[in-house]
């Protein structure tokens, strides 16, 4: 009797997803059409913040919450979302939010005033809160553990591919056709993604939802992640990384605008290219930390992180582009990291562990973001620079402390 047609049957519960399996290849195809969908559609204000500031006459801080509000909306709505990872169907509840998303970015693109448009992106930011905690969630459980860095490294490529592809298009299209037109095209892909999603993602087989549970029940597990000596510290990372990150991404389009440079929105936008670069370093830096461990590879993150904004402090163009891209590089390899580490370190209650995280990194986004904006209106350039500084600093000491538990952990094991 041949078996060689189900070879791939033990690994539908027992090993999880493994690379070259093709459950494996179609979850990744479809979590890289959520990254792509749920990035392009929330960051694709980014490069018309000062269309923003220039149509509304508002300041560059109140035009980055168009940002802000979404990610600050997003970040509470992640931490429900993972609470509820544990007794909600992941595939379902993310289809939701995708196709409600596209339709809420199309709703924006209407907007009658600078309130509407907040309205609507605030929603939106609601709506997209169902698809990054499950998806975390979701790999750490399906894929086995071997593969697991290279896996997610893979998602966060197709978030920064959404990043990258909504930044890029919105600035084409907005100096064609305006911002309304902009926000409007990028919702239209969002529903392409979606049925990408539905009819590529294999259906969770290590997952069983449990009934009946309460907020209450969650208690325990978000109390555990809070005392662990590691979790907290690596909440922290994920919150500088992205205020950093987004911070820089937020201003450095005022700074091209200005003289010397004088750029156009669809230049501008065309910057951002150097966001594929972040594509190639998640898949890799992913790789390097399931075969080098974690803590290094997240030291040398910040490290590109702090030499691509020492880069961009000259005036001189080619500099800041280079900057921007080694910024982006350093950014999604510590991101990848991350959260990558997150599922490995949380004793249980992955769907909780992911949602702190979550919350912490767009709190990030949300809070410094809209704060650069006070360091950019008081101090320039710099003011955002000196900011940004001192978060990566900070990262570092984390990532310091995360190491020294690494260590003691380890020790631990072998006595």
């Amino acid at each position: 009797m041949s078996v060689s047609n189900h070879a791939e049957a033990p690994e539908t519960a027992a090993q999880g997803l493994t690379r070259g399996s093709s459950s494996y290849r179609r979850a990744n195809i479809a979590l890289f059409a959520a990254g792509f969908a749920t990035f392009s559609s929330l960051y694709s204000v980014q490069p018309l913040m000062p269309l923003f500031s220039k149509n509304f006459e508002i300041t560059p801080a109140v035009s980055s919450l168009s940002l802000s509000v979404s990610t600050g909306v997003l970040a509470f709505t992640l931490f429900l979302a993972g609470l509820m990872s544990e007794a909600i169907d992941r595939k379902r509840l993310m289809s939701a939010s995708m196709v409600a998303s596209a339709a809420l970015s199309v709703v924006a693109a209407f907007a009658p005033g600078w309130g509407t448009l907040l309205l609507a992106r605030a929603l939106e930011g609601f709506a997209l809160g169902g698809v990054p905690a499950l998806a975390i969630a979701y790999l750490s459980e399906e894929v086995a553990p071997g593969d697991l860095g290279s896996a997610m490294g893979l998602y966060i490529a197709g978030s920064a591919f959404g990043g990258m592809s909504g930044r890029v298009m919105a600035g084409v299209i907005a100096d064609i056709g305006g911002w309304r037109a902009a926000i409007g095209g990028i919702g239209a892909l969002g529903f392409v993604a979606a049925i990408v999603f539905v009819v590529m993602l294999p259906p969770s087989r290590n997952f069983i939802a449990k009934k009946g549970l309460k907020l209450a029940d969650h208690f325990a597990p978000i109390a555990r992640h809070l005392r662990h000596g590691a979790l907290p510290w690596l909440f922290l990372c994920g919150f500088l990384l992205m205020g950093s990150f987004v911070s820089v991404y937020n201003y450095i389009g005022y700074r091209l605008a200005e003289p010397p440079f004088s750029l156009s929105q669809t230049a501008v936008g065309a910057i951002f290219v150097v966001y594929l670069l972040g594509i190639v370093a998640s898949a890799v830096f992913g790789r390097l930390a399931d075969r080098y461990g974690r803590a290094p590879v997240m030291v040398g993150a910040i490290g590109l992180m702090s030499l691509g904004l020492v880069c961009m402090l000259p005036e001189t163009l080619w500099t800041i582009v280079l900057g921007i891209a080694l910024l982006t590089v350093g950014f999604f390899a510590g991101h990848s990291v991350a959260s990558g580490w997150v599922g490995p370190l949380a004793e249980g209650g992955k769907g909780q562990a992911a949602g702190l995280y979550l919350l912490a990194y767009y709190l990030g986004s949300s809070v410094v973001g809209s704060l650069g904006g006070v360091f950019w209106s008081a101090y320039g350039w710099w003011g955002v620079a000196g900011m940004v500084a001192t978060l990566l600093l900070t990262g570092v000491a984390a990532t310091a402390r995360l190491m020294h538990w690494q260590g003691r952990a380890n020790r631990a094991r072998f006595e």
